[in-house]
């Protein structure tokens, strides 16, 4: 039921069950069984890759209860059988244009086939795969970019161990690669100790197991990598580690498991829960320490392949990213812009947040003037990074945004600190908390109405944008400013904040001699402005879909409380996932195709995006694609994602 949650299977098409008669590998030494693919799937090497058992079952490979034997040595043990094997390997791979995952069993010296299927790969092996059937002529670049789940990509955007510390560093011992990457983090011994590190102590984990079962599954999902005693490169842990994008070393002999009394032992060497290991899932070793990692970056087969991802797909593909090292970070992931910059999180910082304090807690205009000055120098330093790192491609960046009791402190010893810092009385800051405090501060007094209460928020914000701007036009660089409204419902809202931004940029600019180019537009997070869009983009030069926001406020379900009764909706088949997770197209997709269509309507030339955690999602962005959107905006390490499932989405359409 797990698997076919994390797969999007949904249950309403059953399970395939299929029905064929026997044979034996275990009724002798001139039997035996195995499993092959036509390539490695691991590294991609155009090579057969396998292992078989002699006097086997197929589960005893599987399983990972006997260590195989090398498909090689088959060559010297039943080499009539070996020789057919490689024949029937190319004849598979050339018919279905892909590499083949091959299953077989000897009975009495004869070979038969049992099954083939695509075989499941480590996104470093299916790049490599689909550029060399490219170049070998099998398939086109259409199809090779079809051959790579977008998800996979995951495990190559990751960083690897830094080279210097590797070289210093010495491996206990040597486990069979099984699956690439690079893990470090403390070690569990089963799923639920591994899921409670993970989720509520936020700790890296690695999963040890003698052999991993279906049962697993979960622990494996959130582990940085999997280290087992027993199987092969065919076993559950393997594949399955493969599958999900994590680092796997399987197969270590020298690791023996006491469950019991959750120790570890390399030879005489123990290893209790929670301290720390590192694996390699390229190498097969194994180090008692933490090894520091280094960023990953695309090059080689994974840049051509990606390059043509890009000549394919239409979608436009941009980040969010709140400062320049994200920017940075993204630009070199091939983000082609920002399309959500969230200015709230430049405020959190500790030297900044006693100004945002002293802005919220004012008893009157000026003094919240006098706050936001100083304020201003700190956002208009962090847009002028930001706007150097995407030196000719555009920023929305959104005003503030969260409700300002998020801002302030709540337990009694930070009020304590924070009043002495601000002058106050610990009683007098203790009501001034109270009073911010809201029953809903989803849907209170946040977004376009903390501009409207308090013009000069959006005034010195604009302020930081425009001026920003002006210093790195100066230094040669092209910015391309875009401010968005967030939580607009009404079309007089934005027309009151819009005329706010231009008032204010027009005077900046009449008092640095210089023009800069700027869009305003609206963030659309509540239902009521889809629907009303044909009368808000009168004053709109963009629409971005927040979908976080949009998912709840159409659900009337909040991300944060959803856990609570998922699993009841779950268990009695009302919901299959967490719908604040993927997006929900017969509702919330029903709004944005609606909305795209009458914002066009009333101005066919405006711009429409997406910047919710949707849109690194690849389901929906096949959605967005057909939806006629122009780009989605996702976090920096989903932007190459983004681009191959935007591509794919491409091929799809068939437009």
């Amino acid at each position: 039921i797990l698997y076919r949650k994390m797969e999007s299977i949904p249950d309403e098409w059953g399970t395939a069950v299929n029905v064929q008669a026997m044979v034996f590998g275990n009724m002798g030494n001139d039997c035996g069984t195995g499993v092959a693919f036509t390539r490695n799937p691991s590294t991609g090497e155009n090579k057969l890759y396998g292992e078989f058992l002699m006097n086997a079952q197929g589960e005893d490979v599987v399983a990972g209860i006997r260590t195989p034997q090398s498909i090689d040595e088959l060559a010297k043990v039943i080499p009539e059988a070996y020789n057919q094997i490689i024949q029937i390997a190319k004849t598979l791979e050339k018919h279905n244009q892909d590499m083949q995952d091959l299953e077989f069993t000897i009975e009495k010296g004869k070979l038969y086939m049992l099954q083939t299927r695509n075989g499941k790969r480590t996104a470093q092996a299916a790049i490599k795969i689909a550029v060399d059937m490219v170049n070998q002529g099998l398939c086109s670049k259409e199809e090779a970019i079809m051959k790579v789940e977008p998800s996979q990509l995951d495990s190559l955007l990751h960083p690897q161990f830094a080279p210097a510390a590797l070289a210093e560093a010495t491996a206990i011992t040597k486990g069979l690669p099984a699956s690439p990457g690079a893990a470090a983090g403390r070690v569990y011994f089963n799923a639920e100790d591994a899921k409670e590190a993970a989720i509520k102590r936020n700790e890296p984990v690695i999963l040890v197991r003698v052999e991993t079962s279906p049962e697993d599954i979960e622990g494996m999902a959130i582990s940085k990598g999997i280290l087992t005693a027993r199987g092969g490169m065919t076993s559950h842990a393997a594949v399955v580690a493969r599958g999900m994008g994590r680092c796997c070393v399987s197969g270590c002999h020298d690791l023996r498991v006491d469950m019991d009394n959750k120790i570890a032992y390399f030879k005489d060497t123990a290893v209790k829960e929670g301290d720390f290991i590192s694996i390699d899932g390229s190498t097969g070793k194994v180090y008692l320490t933490k090894l520091p990692t280094i960023e990953a970056t695309l090059s080689g087969d994974f840049a051509t392949f990606m390059q043509w991802a890009d000549e394919i797909r239409s979608l436009k593909i941009r980040t969010n990213a709140d400062n320049p090292k994200d920017a940075r970070q993204a630009r070199l992931f091939g983000a082609e812009g920002i399309g959500l910059c969230r200015t709230e999180h430049m405020f959190f910082e500790k030297n900044r947040i006693l100004a945002m304090r002293q802005m919220i807690l004012a008893k009157s205009k000026t003094d919240r003037v006098i706050a936001l000055n100083k304020l201003l120098p700190m956002q208009q330093e962090d847009f002028e990074g930001i706007f150097r790192e995407m030196d000719g491609l555009p920023c929305t960046i959104r005003f503030l945004d969260p409700p300002l009791h998020e801002f302030v402190p709540h337990d009694d010893d930070e009020v304590a600190v924070t009043a002495y810092e601000m002058g106050m009385s610990f009683t007098e800051l203790k009501s001034a908390v109270k009073h911010l405090h809201e029953a809903n501060p989803m849907l209170g007094h946040r977004g376009c109405r903390l501009a409207i209460s308090y013009p000069e928020i959006a005034q010195m914000q604009t302020k930081a944008v425009i001026q920003a701007a002006i210093t790195v036009k100066h230094e040669g660089k092209t910015v391309v400013p875009e401010i968005m409204i967030p939580l607009v419902c009404e079309a007089a809202e934005l027309k009151f904040v819009k005329n706010i931004v231009d008032t204010t940029a027009k005077q900046v600019m009449e008092q640095y001699g210089e023009e800069i180019e700027y869009k305003v537009g609206a963030m659309v997070e509540i239902p009521r402005a889809a629907l009303t869009i044909d009368v808000i983009s009168k004053y709109s030069d963009f629409f971005s879909f927040g979908t976080n926001d949009l998912t709840q406020t159409t659900y009337g379900l909040s991300r944060d409380d959803a856990g609570q009764i998922l699993d009841d909706y779950y268990k009695n088949r009302i919901f299959e996932s967490d719908p604040t997770a993927k997006l929900d197209q017969a509702g919330v997709g029903k709004l944005i195709k609606m909305a795209c269509g009458w914002a066009k309507e009333t101005k066919p030339e405006i711009k429409l995006g997406v910047c919710g955690e949707h849109g690194g999602d690849p389901n929906s962005i096949q959605f967005f694609q057909n939806a006629g959107l122009q780009y989605v905006s996702c976090s920096p390490f989903r932007v190459p994602i983004a681009r191959l499932a935007a591509a794919q989405a491409k091929i799809r359409s068939g437009n």
